[in-house]
């Protein structure tokens, strides 16, 4: 999203403001369901085959549904269930660098006071 001075200009500030905000809100819920899905991998790999008895692989696997979800229910039928968190993972990642673009563009065209 390329954000040109003269439309930055006709935003009042507010505005500004909220935008920036949702785009903050979104990077922070990007990272946070990226980190549960990379915790959640890690420590599988750490508990090996009793890890549905971890009480922590369990939390973590409660925390990253809701983008396992989303993942399986965009993804055809044809990529298997295992794949899913890799795919997850791999959205997420896109996301995240798509919105860090988003955030960046938009505190350069606003000044670097507005993003602290």
């Amino acid at each position: 999203m390329k954000l040109d001075s003269e439309s930055v200009q006709e935003f009042k500030p507010e505005r500004i403001r909220k935008v920036l905000l949702t785009v903050i809100i979104l990077k922070s819920l990007i990272e946070l369901s990226l980190m549960f899905v990379v915790a959640r991998f890690l420590l599988g790999l750490l508990a090996g085959a009793k890890r549905s008895t971890n009480v922590f692989w369990q939390l973590l696997d409660i925390a990253s549904k809701p983008a396992l979800w989303i993942t399986r229910q965009v993804s055809p039928k044809l990529i298997l269930d295992q794949h899913i968190p890799l795919a997850t993972a791999s959205w997420l990642l896109i996301a995240w660098v798509l919105i860090v673009k988003v955030k960046v563009d938009l505190c350069l065209q606003m000044g670097a006071t507005a993003c602290q």
